[in-house]
């Protein structure tokens, strides 16, 4: 067939080559229609059958806006003498894409799913739900060493064997591919927490309790130094307030024992106006220490908040189906598409073969 070889001698394809080529192998498709066509349905059979079995899949979003304070406070020449520091730098690991992060990260992920969570009038953990959701236990009961593997809620980590350790690192690892995503706005601080599971409560749930979690972690570390500071500041204040009161009773002591004394004997008024120096000593630094023990007490309450939820889950839930529309669609193409490359890949084998 003179029309649908290209010249083999020739060293340069011209257009008219080219046109050759494409009408030779639309007339090689065309001539096996019918397998192609076979294999579409078949894909979209397959399409239809995948969207029968996969099972509905529900999304909780909790919506909130990031606290990045950096709080300066001034006045403090008192307080960096004692060796104090109140705040006023930035947020540090828990800012910007770092934040992001700690909502993934297998700790706090882990320490969710040993919470406890109330399903069917029973109080379980997150996780012994998800493991019962995804029917592990059926074929655990069938093997010893799975057998006796349960998750109880505020389980200690610590306590966990090998075993449980896999569990537990299985259910993130599907967290993280393709159920829990953190989303940032580029134009705003908002951002989103999404939660998807095949469970509904376990959804909306878990989406909280994971919030909370980061939050508390937050409070607990970040406003770590701050409550230290503060409760410091809070020991000085009492031990000054004492010395001051000793001071003030030594001072009326010392005047009551020179009451009545000759004015020409001044060495005796000298443990007076000693226990008053003390007095106006002991006020100034009261004084001081009282302003920078509020100053501390504002600083913590900054330093506190992490998560102001704007948006929480709330049932129903938003659901996420594959329709069977979609699979059947999807199934005739990607069908059609791989048997379509089989068969030119053979064609261009066969020639290059001749």
């Amino acid at each position: 067939m003179k029309d649908d070889v290209v010249n083999s001698n020739s060293d340069e394809v011209t257009f008219k080559d080219i046109v050759v080529i494409v009408k030779s192998y639309s007339k090689y498709l065309l001539s096996k229609f019918k397998i192609i066509s076979l294999i579409g349905i078949l894909g979209g059979s397959l399409g239809l059958a995948y969207s029968i079995t996969k099972k509905t899949t529900y999304k909780a979003t909790l919506t909130f806006a990031l606290e990045d304070e950096k709080p300066g406070i001034g006045g403090l020449g008192l307080t960096s003498q004692l060796g104090l520091d109140l705040g006023g730098s930035p947020a540090g690991v828990f800012s910007g894409p770092n934040l992001l992060e700690l909502f993934k990260s297998r700790n706090m992920v882990e320490k969710a799913l040993l919470k406890p969570i109330k399903f069917k009038n029973e109080t379980i953990s997150f996780a012994e739900m998800y493991i019962r959701e995804k029917k592990w236990r059926d074929g655990w009961n069938q093997s010893e060493k799975y057998k006796g593997i349960k998750f109880l809620p505020n389980s200690r980590r610590e306590d966990f064997t090998r075993v449980q350790d896999s569990i537990l690192e299985l259910i993130y690892n599907n967290f993280y591919k393709s159920g829990l995503t953190i989303i940032k706005s580029d134009k705003t601080s908002i951002l989103s927490l999404e939660i998807k599971f095949t469970n509904e409560v376990f959804a909306k749930e878990f989406n909280e309790t994971l919030a909370n979690v980061v939050s508390d972690f937050y409070i607990n570390t970040k406003s770590k130094k701050a409550r230290i500071n503060s409760s410091i500041l809070e020991r000085q204040l009492d031990s000054i307030r004492g010395e001051l009161n000793g001071s003030i009773a030594s001072v009326a002591i010392a005047n009551d024992r020179t009451f009545g004394l000759n004015p020409a004997l001044n060495v005796k008024k000298v443990p007076s106006v000693r226990r008053q120096v003390d007095v106006q000593a002991n006020t100034a630094i009261l004084t001081e220490l009282i302003k920078q023990t509020e100053l501390a007490k504002v600083n913590l309450r900054k330093e506190t908040p992490l998560i102001q939820v704007i948006d929480s889950p709330k049932y129903p839930l938003k659901i996420e189906r594959f329709g069977k529309m979609k699979g059947i669609i999807l199934g005739v193409f990607l069908g059609g598409i791989i048997i379509v490359m089989f068969l030119i890949m053979k064609r261009m084998i066969k020639d290059i073969l001749k």
